[in-house]
């Protein structure tokens, strides 16, 4: 059982740390882009205008190099000027300048993520830069004035994109909780669905127990893909997140698809079924479910063990009940001085009319072996397979024997009777 738990806990601190792992790379920079999303160009924590992925670029990138080149500008104030707009050499791309510097290259696919044209835009975002430079120079007429300005851009910046990220990141989370809220709620119902009707169309309980984890965790599957849309992800972001980290991750799964590819084969293979007594190493019970990550198994004393179906699939399985009868026995010891052929009619007769004890296949008694002191009597009988059964039958049996043999006035080997053979040293 301790040992159960632990593979459990283990079980899920892999499962958080692979959970972990593609937040990281679903929240990346590069996961950004690959939605096309715009960002806000920032000088000074105040927002500049927003630019979207062109070329090979994203858009995060796109926007800190426009940010790098307008700080650039700032070092030296006094040589900033008006800013021009220029015409590409493909004449469909604007270039806006500021002291010979380029700062931005407007291309049409700016003009259409708002909704203009490329010399209207060049023209707004020309307006936009003007201003603020004139403003952040104005905050850097001394190097005094320029370190206390730089140490309150970065706070407004870093706060600006805390602020632009919250407003971005919790509507989708809100969103995506409630989707796994509905498909957990769907899910639920569906396996209840399954279990009723199920109920009175199969009756094997190990098929019904399999087709409602199947459609259980198909469920949840899907809900997990639609609340990775519903955050702002398609499933093609998130495959490439997984194989950012595939060395981790396969680390991370190794265990956890042991478990859950060893569950399938077991629920397909049917070694045991739900109900079942079976002994699994040092472990017997009954088995209680057969879930895709362990097997339940309750002890005979009330315990319950969860044991991962990795292990289960591995080992050593005695089904003690996949037949519906088995096989018994009881030892006594008889004296040399026994009528043995007494002996075996008065066990046979003991044991054919104890209750549990099924007439075909017949009892049986052998004389198993031949002992210095005594004979050794084998009785050999047939029950059900239920433990509870074949226990109170042999113990049942045992009974009989005792009485049969006291009521028949065969006596048995007195343990307290002791045969002492006095020996002489042999005379010199």
């Amino acid at each position: 059982m301790i040992r159960s738990n632990k593979l459990a806990r283990s079980s899920v601190t892999w499962l958080l740390l692979l959970m972990l792992l593609i937040v990281i790379n679903i929240i990346s920079p590069d996961s950004v882009a690959a939605q096309d999303e715009r960002v806000t160009v920032r000088l000074d924590g105040r927002a500049v205008f927003r630019v979207s992925a062109i070329d090979n670029t994203n858009a995060s990138d796109r926007a800190r190099q426009i940010e790098r080149r307008l700080n650039r500008l700032l070092e030296n104030p006094t040589a900033i000027s008006t800013p021009r707009i220029e015409t590409s050499k493909n004449n469909q791309e604007r270039i806006i300048t500021s002291a010979g510097v380029p700062v931005v290259t407007i291309s049409t696919a700016d003009a259409q993520d708002n909704l203009t044209t490329v010399d209207a835009l060049a023209v707004q975002w020309s307006q936009a830069i003007d201003a603020t430079l004139k403003r952040a120079s104005q905050r850097r007429l001394s190097p005094w004035s320029r370190f206390v300005a730089s140490v309150q851009a970065s706070i407004e910046t870093a706060f600006g994109r805390l602020i632009e990220s919250a407003i971005t990141i919790i509507p989708r989370a809100l969103a995506a909780l409630l989707v796994i809220g509905l498909f957990w709620a769907i899910a639920s119902f569906v396996r209840w669905l399954m279990r009723i009707i199920f109920r009175h169309i199969i009756e094997d309980l190990t098929v019904e127990n399999l087709i409602k984890q199947v459609a259980y965790y198909a469920v949840w599957i899907l809900g997990f893909i639609v609340a990775l849309d519903a955050f702002g992800f398609d499933p093609q972001t998130v495959a490439t997140g997984l194989g950012l980290t595939s060395l981790a991750l396969g680390f991370a799964l190794k265990d956890i698809l042991s478990n859950f590819i060893s569950g399938i084969l077991i629920l397909i293979l049917r070694p045991f079924e739900l109900g079942d007594q079976i002994i699994i190493g040092e472990t017997e019970g009954n088995v209680e479910r057969i879930e895709l990550r362990a097997t339940q198994l309750r002890t005979y004393d009330g315990r319950v063990v969860l044991i991962p179906n990795g292990e289960v699939f591995t080992s050593r399985i005695i089904n003690n009940t996949a037949a519906p009868i088995r096989r018994s026995g009881a030892k006594l010891f008889m004296g040399y001085d026994s009528d043995l052929e007494q002996v075996v009619n008065v066990l046979k007769n003991a044991v054919k009319t104890t209750e549990g004890v099924l007439s075909e296949p017949e009892v049986s008694v052998r004389i198993q072996d031949l002992g210095q002191d005594d004979v050794v009597v084998e009785v050999r009988f047939w029950t059900d397979s239920r433990r509870s059964d074949f226990v109170a039958t042999t113990s049942a049996v045992r009974q009989a024997i005792v009485a049969a043999l006291k009521q028949a006035g065969i006596g048995l080997p007195d343990p307290d009777v002791r045969i002492l053979v006095p020996r002489y040293p042999k005379s010199s």
